[in-house]
């Protein structure tokens, strides 16, 4: 059922009947017509592509954390989340699944997706930054001059991208984005987007940690848009440290920027095949993950069925 053995104590690659979607990191299962099994895999993406190593416990990382936040945000934006996958769950709802996906695999209601990714920026950093130094604008929307990089903005901007089936995500203008969804589902998404980055920037700053910008996707689910795929998780978003923050340079994080920097000093040229991280580099991420779930939730992450790190 589990795919691949096990290699460090990962999981790469998964395999039940009924896929439905293979992407970067998660893997889609159909339960029925109307719900999803989507499985976290400890596989790791930069600049959109998927690397050869995964991170000890990153799919565990992302699908509790989500669930964390799925939970404390259905009042706020409507979600697909129905639970994670257990040993209980999954015998009363009769899904066959290896015990090793248990944590790390949700139950989700089947959305059609939109097909835009909702970029919300607190701050000025990566690929915004990047746009900012060469066009003083990010998505079209034009920023004061003289910010420095990493440095709060005014307030939240939406900044959508692309979503791309391969190769890189692209800007995206709103009006792009309305060209592709329709105004009504444009302006929805915008809204949402951007109040669920306001309440969790607010939730993690009392928590220690800045939420410099995230990634929202979207899907139609009985007729509304709703928040699909993960939510505010290492993958998705930067997390600073705010008792390290300082503007002017790049920060400290608790996300994959620590990957990210590693490969551009690498000096790989972002196009497959990526280079292998080095041992110390996957263990340094695997940290940062699982710090960044404690410090948000105020617990370390639970041990894994102990199948899971068993030869399979």
């Amino acid at each position: 059922m589990s795919g691949e053995p096990a290699r460090e104590g990962v999981l790469l690659v998964t395999d039940r009947p009924g896929l439905v979607h293979r992407g970067k990191v998660r893997d889609s299962y159909a339960l029925g017509d109307d719900r999803l099994l989507l499985v976290a895999t400890d596989r790791i993406s930069a600049f959109d592509v998927v690397l050869p190593n995964g991170i000890p416990r990153k799919g565990e990382v992302l699908t509790r954390l989500a669930a964390w936040w799925f939970m404390r945000t259905r009042e706020v934006v409507p979600n697909h989340f129905v639970a994670v996958l257990d040993a209980d769950n999954a015998a009363q709802l009769g899904i066959d699944a290896d015990p090793a996906w248990y944590g790390r695999a949700t139950i989700a209601r089947r959305a059609e997706p939109l097909p835009v990714e909702c970029v919300v920026r607190g701050y000025l950093a990566g690929s915004g930054w990047a746009d900012y130094q060469r066009s003083g604008a990010i998505s079209g929307i034009a920023l004061p001059p003289g910010l420095r990089q990493c440095e709060r903005l005014f307030e939240p901007i939406f900044t959508p991208t692309s979503k791309a089936a391969a190769g890189h995500d692209e800007p995206l203008t709103y009006a792009e984005v309305e060209a592709l969804v329709g105004p009504e589902r444009a302006h929805v998404m915008r809204l949402r987007a951007l109040a669920l980055y306001r309440y969790a920037a607010d939730v993690a700053l009392e928590r220690g940690i800045i939420i410099a910008d995230t990634k929202f996707e979207f899907g139609m689910l009985d007729g509304e848009v709703t928040l699909i795929d993960e939510a505010l998780t290492p993958d998705s978003s930067r997390f600073w440290p705010l008792d390290a923050y300082a503007p002017g340079h790049d920060q400290p994080s608790f996300d994959k920027q620590y990957v990210r920097d590693w490969l551009a000093a690498s000096g790989w040229n972002r196009e497959p095949p990526p280079p292998a991280l080095p041992p110390e580099v996957v263990r340094a991420t695997s940290e940062r993950y699982l710090e960044a779930y404690r410090r948000l939730t105020g617990a370390p992450l639970p041990d894994p069925p102990a199948e899971e790190h068993e030869e399979r």
